[in-house]
């Protein structure tokens, strides 16, 4: 098929996105039938994004019975944000309730969309009148000592006389201060000893004492010992994730998206057996973790992701939402534990799937891949576009390319052809600057 025959077949099955109720009607219908809806994006940072993903997660919610969100996000800061939305935290508002995401990147959280859905969310189970409402759940596993002192409370409550144990064993952790990476090195320099098998003891002791801390405690004390077995896991997979950092031929992204697809399964029966029924979750997550890994290039380096684990696992269960933009501006840093920027965003590549996607002339739509007369237009590899927590036009080809087959990557796509950065809770005056003209100051 030819570039033109491509865009005449992409343009006359593109569904438009008008900001309408019905814009996803068809895409929910089959979104209904899965257990797991992946909705991805291709920036930690833009608007559209986090907007249309609330959007269609509202309608799987309620009109559903989707009981949740599991986000790209960790375990205890997202813990404080499902207390909120149950009603049964201690903040008294969404801003408060997103007071956790304090690691870096906190502008992915902390933004003014998620305090938009957050809101929701709490309005939402009010409106339920006791009835199961929705959650808001974490996959990831950076918070290793966050997650090691959740599980310290949890047994100060629950059984103080484990707590001298435990925090001699997870003691171990501190030897090189707060800074996980800095462990990891010193671990496999041999400066600090490595800490494995005390965060695998820790979570088997844990599991061991389960009859007897849960026993006839009823739903709270099960919840209750499974975000702390939760919480031992993390600690688990965190340690040997900041061990790999620094060690020849340990994949670390292969050792977070396994967690996170674990978390996911496990996060899943645990509220089967709360709820008594099915439990399908909404996961949010980037495109270069919701999208089957299989149809990307790095596949060919070994690596796995998110997307293709849960095929595997769930099949024809799943689905994988995939978000394109072309140009605009996006939220993001220019190094690591840097400030937040808005930034200008450089018009895709020719050889993109992007700007193939821009040459349709849509400007907002969705287009389902398996759709027969779409599905010519997207065969073959071209480069897709994938912006993390760091946007570095000036490498761009090198650090935000990579080949993917787009009808195998994802079961739908939206477009977005010109997009803007999501709004930080707190605002740097990089970001504040960042959307001046770029005739500044002579344009004024």
């Amino acid at each position: 098929m030819t570039e033109l025959d491509a865009i005449a077949a992409l343009r006359g099955a593109a569904h438009p996105i008008v900001g309408t109720h019905d814009d996803y009607d068809p895409m929910l219908e089959d979104l209904a039938q899965a257990r797991f809806v992946l909705l991805g994006e291709a920036t930690h940072g833009t608007h559209e994004f986090y907007r249309e993903r609330s959007r269609i997660t509202r309608r799987l919610i309620t009109r559903h019975g989707f009981v949740g969100v599991a986000a790209e996000a960790d375990w205890p800061d997202a813990s404080r944000v499902h207390r909120y939305v149950t009603g049964r935290g201690d903040d008294t508002d969404a801003v408060d309730a997103l007071g956790d995401f304090e690691r870096f990147p906190a502008w992915m959280w902390r933004n003014a969309d998620m305090l938009d859905f957050v809101g929701w969310l709490r309005e939402h189970h009010e409106r339920q009148k006791g009835a199961a409402s929705a959650g808001f759940f974490g996959l990831d596993l950076y918070s290793l000592h966050r997650s090691a002192n959740a599980v310290l409370g949890y047994l100060a409550q629950v059984d103080p006389e484990a707590v001298p144990r435990a925090r001699a064993l997870y003691a171990c952790l501190d030897q090189a201060g707060a800074d996980p990476q800095k462990y990891g090195l010193g671990a496999v320099l041999g400066v600090t000893p490595s800490c494995e098998d005390a965060v695998v003891r820790i979570l088997e002791e844990l599991r061991a004492r389960r009859p007897r801390l849960v026993g006839a405690g009823g739903p709270d004390a099960e919840e209750a010992f499974f975000y702390a077995e939760q919480n031992a896991k993390i600690a688990r997979d965190a340690e040997a994730y900041y061990r790999g950092m620094f060690r020849r031929r340990v994949n670390t992204w292969n050792l977070r998206d396994t967690h996170m697809v674990e978390t996911l399964s496990s996060l899943s029966a645990h509220l089967e057996r709360t709820l008594g029924r099915p439990a399908r979750l909404v996961v949010w997550a980037h495109n270069s973790h919701c999208g089957d890994a299989r149809a990307t290039q790095v596949s060919a380096q070994g690596e796995v992701n998110i997307g293709q684990l849960a095929r595997e696992r769930w099949g024809d269960q799943v689905r994988l939402v995939g978000f394109t933009t072309n140009t605009g501006t996006v939220t993001a840093a220019s190094t690591w534990g840097g400030p937040a920027e808005r930034k200008r965003v450089r018009p895709a590549r020719a050889d993109s799937w992007e700007a193939l996607l821009h040459r349709v002339g849509r400007g907002r739509y969705w287009i389902d891949t398996r759709d027969p007369h779409v599905r010519p237009a997207l065969e073959g590899e071209r480069l897709a576009r994938a912006i993390g927590v760091l946007y570095l036009p000036e490498t761009e080809r090198q650090s935000h390319y990579y080949g993917v087959r787009l009808a195998e990557q994802f079961d739908y796509v939206l477009h977005f052809d010109h997009t803007r950065a999501v709004e930080p809770l707190e605002r740097t005056s990089q970001w504040e600057m960042g959307e001046l003209p770029e005739t500044f100051p002579s344009a004024l």
